[in-house]
Formats: structure tokens, sequence, C-alpha cells
């Protein structure tokens, strides 16, 4: 998208009076509420706290449909190569629903590869597939970083609830007391080590498998290839499994086409099979893929993600809004935010564009948060009373049985209140207590927190990030961001010594070189 089409001047004209848009008063127009929420059945989105006009909501529209935003989509789900850096599908939504449009390669690999994860996670979950001492599996060891941890993490967590399993653990930093501490609470005979790795030369990953692995040999006086058929491996990469020793039976995949930060919907959930069931999971799909059919088919008017990701950008584009803060009044979302900070930054935190071009708009903003009522206690201050632009995402439930009825009507009193405060403010004669208010929020309510409304929660999320992206037509589904410093960690271990001043004093401080 150019900024110098006749939509996008529009836009920056309107941006340029937008501090005269009071929240509040657009809140009074009569159907304002209905146009700007949308019922997804488990989750209700109210997008009315924002400050958008109708004539500013009729451009990004006109904005969507310029840059073509559903064709887009219809692309990506038909299994075009719109990841065009690697000449690569992405076909993450395949797995939710596997369509028969689809090649069939792809959907043959994804039936069998469930059938496996299925078949799995039941021999372990009621204790027929055991370890090597013939002791039923209590404890997984899933080693992974970025999508090959966050994911999974945060939907185990956020789900345990519906724990029925063995316990299972995430290791991820490649800080050795991580995994060190872990291991000294677990028995190595009933304990299931699961490393997770696209391409299995992570090299963080690696390390931490090789120390798991290393403690089973220890305390169970085993051999390698003895240690390795108590290991499971997830990977885009087989052949580097075995040479690793994994046996090829043990040895999950998943294609090419699936990028880490999508790849929770692939057999990277194994770890959410084996705690919570495989039904669990595929419920967890089914809610994903309730979203992709919402998206591909609603009016644009009624499009929750496409509706988000067009006020997002109205914020990032228009207004100089450069974060984004997501704040979930729920204990056990709290690993959701970080998720969203891997899918939205590493997705739209682009340079160049599809075409190899410096953008010429701002692309991805930062993503931040915590819970509530936590963040009330450590960052509100500023989104009260601060002078930067932050809008802010509420997520709470409705229900919550985990909780007594008291504990969640006051988070709940106490999320609704912040959004309210944030949009009036109030007007007090001591400066130090004014709230200007008009500073906008969205409020997502899920009916109550399963495995659906998750899986539901979560490709939201996607959906917007990837309608931005499309918008400033970037690759939202690369990320050769982080690769230098991949190559620079190797090159300081190999030892090389040719670095600028500081970069060498820091390393002869940290007792890295000479």
């Amino acid at each position: 998208m150019s900024p110098t089409t006749d939509t996008w001047v529009k836009l920056q004209a309107l941006a340029a009076e937008a501090n005269s848009i009071k929240i509040a008063e657009q809140l009074n127009i009569p159907g304002r509420l209905d146009r700007l929420s949308v019922d997804l059945g488990r989750i209700y989105v109210d997008l009315s706290k924002h400050a958008v006009t109708e004539e500013i909501l009729r451009l990004l529209l006109n904005l969507a449909e310029e840059s073509g935003v559903l064709d887009h989509a219809r692309e990506m789900i038909s299994g075009a190569p719109i990841n065009v850096s690697e000449n690569r599908p992405v076909l993450h939504t395949g797995l939710r629903h596997p369509a028969p449009h689809l090649p069939d390669e792809f959907i043959e690999h994804v039936k069998e590869e469930r059938a496996k994860l299925d078949s799995l996670s039941h021999r372990i979950r009621n204790g027929t597939w055991t370890g090597i001492t013939g002791e039923p599996i209590t404890d997984v060891i899933n080693i992974g970083i970025g999508g090959s941890d966050l994911g999974p993490k945060m939907v185990v967590q956020a789900l345990r609830e519906f724990h029925t399993g063995p316990r299972v653990h995430f290791i991820s930093n490649v800080d050795g007391a991580e995994i060190l501490s872990l291991v000294k609470t677990l028995n190595a005979a009933s304990t299931l080590v699961v490393v997770s790795s696209k391409t299995f030369t992570t090299a963080e990953t690696l390390i931490n498998a090789q120390t798991a692995l290393a403690w089973l040999e220890t305390e169970l006086d085993l051999d390698k290839s003895q240690s390795r058929t108590q290991c499971i491996a997830i990977t885009n990469n087989p052949k580097k499994a075995q040479a690793f020793g994994i046996p090829e039976q043990q040895i999950l995949t998943f294609p090419d086409s699936i990028g880490g930060r999508y790849s929770v919907w692939s057999s990277i959930g194994f770890a959410i099979c084996i705690a919570l069931g495989f039904d669990n999971f595929k419920s967890f799909l089914a809610g994903g893929a309730q979203i992709d059919h919402h998206f591909l088919n609603s009016p644009p008017e009624t499009n929750a993600p496409l509706l988000m990701a067009l006020i997002g950008i109205w914020y990032n584009n228009f207004l100089g809004a450069q974060t984004h803060a997501v704040i979930p009044y729920c204990e056990r979302l709290g690993l959701f935010v970080d998720h969203l900070q891997q899918l939205d930054m590493e997705s739209n935190g682009k340079l160049s564009t599809l075409e190899g071009e410096s953008v010429e708009l701002e692309t991805g903003p930062i993503v931040w948060g915590q819970t509530g009522t936590n963040g009330q206690h450590a960052f509100f201050q500023l989104l009260h009373q601060g002078t930067k632009r932050v809008p802010v995402d509420f997520i709470g439930t409705i229900h919550d049985e985990l909780s007594k009825p008291e504990h969640h009507r006051v988070l709940l009193a106490n999320m609704i209140a912040q959004s309210e405060a944030l949009m009036t403010g109030q007007v007090n004669a001591d400066p130090h207590q004014q709230y200007p208010g008009n500073r906008p929020s969205s409020t997502l309510l899920l009916d109550k927190l399963d495995p659906e409304s998750l899986g539901m929660l979560l490709a939201l999320y996607e959906q917007k990030v990837f309608v931005q992206g499309a918008i400033w037509s970037i690759n939202s589904f690369d990320q050769w961001g982080v690769e230098l410093g991949k190559q620079l960690t190797n090159k300081i271990l190999g030892g090389a010594m040719d670095h600028d001043p500081s970069t060498s004093e820091l390393l002869k401080k940290a007792g890295l070189s000479d």
C-alpha cells in the first residue's frame, strides 16, 4: 500500500484532526455499539471505545479492499507461495481444517501425523508407552524455543483445568540453571524427553536436549543409544533427528509450509495432546477453524480480525502509536501475551516490501502487557496519565469455574472499570489528579476459557496480524532478522577476534576471550 493513494491521504487529513474526536461522544451515536462489536458465539469483541468515526471506518475498510486483503487471504489458504523470500506456501490454516483444494500430499501428511499424535499421546497417557525401565511416564520435558516452545507452553498453562495426563515441563532458554534445576525434581525412569525443532539444528534446543539425555544416562546407567529410546523428536528435518539418535518411529513431523510461530496447530502441539488429551487438542483446532471461516466469509463491516487490524493500522500509521498493550484479566492467559509478542513482532517487524523495496510506512507495533489486575499496580499509571498513546486490548472470561464467584466478580469489574476510566477520564482541579481520558481500548470477552475458545482467540489474532501485513505489503511469514545474531554467536564461540573495541572488551570481561 502506498501512502500516496487517495484513501491514505484522506485518512492522513482526518488524523490531523483526531484529537477532536471524543470517544465518549461517539458512543452516544445511535447504532455505534452494534456497528463496532462482533459476537463470535464464544467470544464477544467490543471495538466501540476507539477514536474512529464513521468516516474513518469507511476509509479504513476502503484501505483493506484496495489492498486486496481477502484475496491475499484466499491465496494463502489455497496454498500459493505467499512467503516470497523463501518461496513457500503458508498452510497453518490447513492444519485447523484440511480443505479439499489443498495438495493431496499435504492433506495426507496431516492425516498421518494426526493419527500418530493421537496414538502416541494416548499410549503415553494410559501408561502402555513406558520408559526404558518399564515405568509409566509421569513427567515430560518439552525442549524447544520460540514457536516450538511458546505456543504449546501457552496452551498447556491456559488450559490447566483440562489436565488429565502426565505433568509437562517446558525448557527453552540455554541458561543451564533452568534445566539443571528442573531435573533435580524428576524421576529419570518416568520422564520422557521431547525435542521440538523445525530444523533440528537450533543450538539452544540441542544443547538442552544433550543435557537432558545425559541426565537420563547418568541416573539410569544408560548408554547414548539407550537414552534416545526415551526421547521423541518433533521436526521438519527427520534425517537430522535420526542422526541425533532418535529412533525413526519416535519422530513426529510437520510440513515446511508451517512457520514456527504458527506451529502450535501442528505436531509441535504434542505436549498439548499429552497434557490435555487428543480430543481437547482437536477442539482447539476446531476453534481456530471457526475463526478462519468467519474471516473468509463475513462481510468486512462485521469481520472481527479485519476490524481489529484496521483499527490497529489507524493508530500505528496515522496517529503515531508505537506500542500496543494486551492485558488478559485471567492469570492462566499470562503467556498469551508472550506468544502474541512473537506472533506479531516476528511476523510484521519488517523493513522491506514483498517486492524487496524499502517500506514507506510504519510496520509492526511493539506488543507488550501482562495480566490484570497486576498490571494496574505496575504500568497503568502511564496508560491513564502518561503522554504516550497506547491502544489496549482487554481480554476476560465471563465464566471461570476454577475461580471463586466473588474473586471473578471483582476481577471482571476491574477490567471493565479500566476500559471505562481510560475513555471517560476525570476532571480535577489538582493537575496531579487529572485524568485526560479519551484513551482507546478494545475488550474481548470469552464465554469461558476452554480449548475451543482459546483456539478461536489465537486464530483471531493470527488473522489480524495477517491483515496488517497484507496492507503494509510485507512478508509476515519469514524472520530473517533473527539470523545475524546467530551468525555472530557462532563467530564468537569459534574464537574470532575481529570485533569492535566495545565488543572485544565485553568478551574479555565475560571470560570469552583472552
